[in-house]
């Protein structure tokens, strides 16, 4: 990938080193592409390739790394927060229904999932289905799963998500009905998402993983790495492909990708910009890259100084360089954001909020407004959180004649997410795609939200949330969910520069792996679907 055609002639050596060095700017590439040059589908900003035509082969195992591995490594679904958690459960649990690559919610263990008034909701268990021990999944596995979320005790990260189910009634041992407080035709969409997950009835200890998965169990090291084996009666058929999976943490990038280029891993996660213009230059390995809704941000707490003045936010969101970000952090791999949560190419996005355009000037009128001319203020920054350690300095940079003095102070990624995010009063964050504007507002912006980032509240902004869910009218949805962003574009602290293509990387033996953009990793399921050629 990434070479030209055999068909497209002679071809100028200049040429093809400005491409294998990324030296050549996307829009030359365009313009390129529109003159006529042909070239194959792997080159920066295009979307990979599927494997579908090729029949796939049974058996071998595979070793994939992901980039997150810490003590707090869980295979309770209530309790995972990052996209290890989420591939390794996904290997061991199933939803009621799922995502499918065009984000559409389609029927996993429920056979169907119905309600007339967005309120009453019936679910049909499919039939056969067994647990990994051999016992056969029921309508009180359903109730267990879902109902944990409202236990205070259980301490849920879905839990204000959970605040909407009801009542929930065994109406047989194959069906499940689910009252929530008010409509939200969403439903479908979240039972998809990672902490619904279906566990066993009365199951507390979760370090065993039986689930309907994949695969079984084999092996769970919190911190080191997951062994699953193929599941022989998974309700599936024909998958998964691969007799085992290894899942192992490595946070070190530099170690996934040499581990992958050396043979050792097959698959990994979350590769840099230069990591991929690496492979690139490679024929035995390739990049995988997903438009998402995946995000950076800067977040400014709006509850503390010097967040709580409105003009000292504004003036942040006037210092971010983002079209710069995407060019030379991201090399391409990623979009500009207007500071929404809500990528350009969402069917829901309001394109009437222009990004704010990098402009020193009118941050300086807000520095002076705020009252902050001569005053310093600490962006703390992460490795591992891409682009943070960048966006923290090209801000200290295009600040300096704001009369603001700006000090970046990296902190180990080690313990960040416990003792730093949503702490400091200016710091990243990085939030993984939701396949819902629900979801992501329920979870993120909501006064009451769990992981209210800036600590914005605002309560015209909580009613629309409330009120889109129960609306089945496209149009009336898209204008409230316009309203919403409009709000958070206007007064909320979290300052989103730019959108991250998810990026991971692969051996060319891995087949049956295409970019989703539920997740990386094809929606942190490509074990279900991967093969190795022989």
């Amino acid at each position: 990938m990434g070479k030209f055609d055999k068909d497209s002639g002679a071809v100028n050596p200049a040429l093809t080193r400005m491409i294998t060095e990324g030296s050549l700017s996307r829009r030359s590439l365009m313009k390129l592409l529109s003159a006529g040059a042909a070239m194959s589908s792997g080159l920066m900003g295009f979307p990979q390739v599927g494997f579908a035509a090729e029949n796939p082969v049974k058996g071998g195992k595979l070793r994939a790394a992901m980039s997150n591995a810490s003590a707090t490594d869980t295979l309770d679904p209530a309790k995972s927060n990052n996209s290890g958690d989420y591939t390794r459960q996904y290997m061991f649990y199933n939803g009621l229904t799922e995502l499918d690559k065009n984000l559409a919610a389609k029927p996993a263990l429920a056979e169907s999932i119905e309600s007339t008034d967005g309120i009453t909701w019936q679910i049909k268990l499919r039939k056969g289905v067994t647990f990994h021990d051999g016992k056969p999944l029921t309508a009180k596995d359903v109730i267990y799963s879902l109902s944990r979320h409202k236990d205070p005790a259980v301490a849920s990260n879905a839990f204000k998500l959970a605040d909407q189910f009801k009542t929930f009634t065994a109406v047989n041992d194959n069906e499940v009905q689910l009252v929530l407080s008010s409509a939200n035709f969403d439903v479908p969409y979240m039972l998809a998402t990672p902490p619904f997950l279906i566990v066993q009835d009365g199951t507390k200890d979760f370090t065993k993983g039986i689930g309907t998965g994949p695969y079984v169990c084999k092996e769970f090291s919190p911190g080191t790495r997951s062994v699953g084996t193929r599941n022989p009666n998974y309700f599936k058929p024909g998958l998964p492909h691969l007799d085992e999976v290894e899942l192992l943490g490595v946070t070190d990038q530099a170690a996934r990708v040499n581990g992958m280029m050396s043979g050792d891993l097959h698959i990994v996660s979350t590769l840099s910009a230069a990591d991929c213009k690496r492979i690139k230059a490679t024929s035995d390995f390739g990049v995988l890259e997903s438009k998402s809704g995946m995000y950076t941000n800067l977040i400014v707490r709006t509850d503390v100084k010097p967040g709580s003045n409105e003009d000292f936010v504004l003036a942040m969101k006037y210092l971010q360089p983002r079209e710069m970000l995407v060019k030379t952090v991201l090399q391409g791999y990623g979009d500009v954001s207007n500071d929404t949560p809500v990528p350009p190419w969402h069917p829901l996005y309001n394109a009437d909020l222009k990004p704010r355009p990098l402009d020193p000037e009118k941050a300086k009128f807000h520095i002076q407004k705020a009252g902050m001319t001569g005053a310093t203020v600490e962006i703390i920054t992460t490795p591992n959180i891409e682009g943070s350690n960048e966006g923290g300095q090209l801000i200290q940079q295009v600040s300096r004649n704001t009369g603001i003095n700006f000090k970046v102070r990296r902190v180990p990624y080690d313990g960040y997410w416990s003792t730093h995010w949503t702490k400091d009063p200016v710091g990243y964050g990085s939030i993984n795609p939701r396949p819902t504007l629900d979801m992501l507002f329920s979870q993120f912006y909501m006064s009451s939200a769990p992981n209210n980032e800036s600590g914005w509240k605002n309560d015209q902004f909580d009613q629309l949330v409330v009120t889109a869910r129960g609306e089945r009218d496209q149009a009336k949805r898209k204008q409230m969910y316009g309203d919403m962003q409009k709000l958070i574009y206007d007064h909320c602290g979290t300052i989103i520069p730019t959108f991250i293509s998810s990026t991971d990387g692969y051996s060319k033996k891995v087949k049956g792996v295409e970019a989703w953009p539920s997740g990386m990793m094809m929606g942190y399921r490509f074990h279900e679907f991967a093969w190795l050629s022989a």
